[in-house]
């Protein structure tokens, strides 16, 4: 089942896309967004994660710029629309509005208490921040983040377990930005970066332009693993 929540955050009031699995209390999964809003491809992520058993929550992180986004990856509007809001975007205060996503799903009565964080691009660099700024976090996935290498500095804050997935091939992350966030890593034991030769940035994007079946599929099943192990 479908539906939206309101989350009571710093500052206001914003919405997240929930996807329920069939049998509840479950371990939640908070998704973040890529700059298009929690689009078609983001709530389908989330609908993918409930029938893997999980509460997947999409929070609308442009709430305190446009509410409500829904961007289209086929419309050059759409994207430079996007790329506007991903400009201005006040990460910092995305961070507190994540956290209290995160705290108010852990304690949602179709909770388990155990939430992990996963986002794609702008939502990875997000998962990245959030999760070196906060402890409880249960387990964190990085699908192709933008601008990590800038955060490298707050790596020692790490502590949750996390999962990064890179495109060798990516044209926003560049190769010597990839080589630094995996020396960065390199010394955390709780970190994994698995690299895909070939592949382009969002290369596991519903049927995005980079999509690639075989990719997505191998990136994705060592997701599944690594969420069942961490929330089981």
């Amino acid at each position: 089942m479908k539906d939206h929540i309101n989350v009571n955050g710093h500052g206001g009031t914003f919405s997240a896309y929930i996807a329920r699995p069939k049998t509840s209390p479950a371990s939640a999964v908070v998704v973040l967004q890529e700059l298009f809003g929690v689009n078609a491809d983001i709530r389908k992520h989330c609908d993918e994660l409930a029938e893997q058993g999980y509460l997947a929550v999409a929070p609308d992180l442009y709430w305190r710029q446009e509410p409500g986004v829904d961007l289209n990856v086929a419309s050059e509007a759409d994207w430079q629309h996007g790329l506007c809001l991903y400009s201005a975007y006040d990460r910092d205060a995305g961070v507190r509005d994540i956290k209290d996503t995160i705290d108010a799903v852990r304690t949602h009565r179709e909770c388990n208490g155990k939430v992990a964080l996963l986002g794609y691009c702008l939502g990875a660099l997000m998962v990245f921040m959030t999760a070196v700024r906060n402890d409880g976090i249960d387990a964190a996935v990085w699908y192709h983040g933008s601008d990590t290498e800038k955060y490298l500095g707050e790596v020692d804050g790490l502590h949750a377990p996390l999962l990064m997935h890179v495109a060798e091939e990516d044209e926003f992350i560049s190769k010597a930005a990839q080589a630094e966030i995996k020396a960065a890593l390199a010394k955390k034991l709780n970190a994994t970066i698995y690299s895909y030769p070939g592949q382009n940035h969002a290369f596991s994007r519903h049927n995005g332009t980079h999509y690639n079946a075989a990719a997505a599929a191998l990136a994705n099943g060592r997701t599944s693993e690594f969420l069942h192990q961490q929330l089981r």
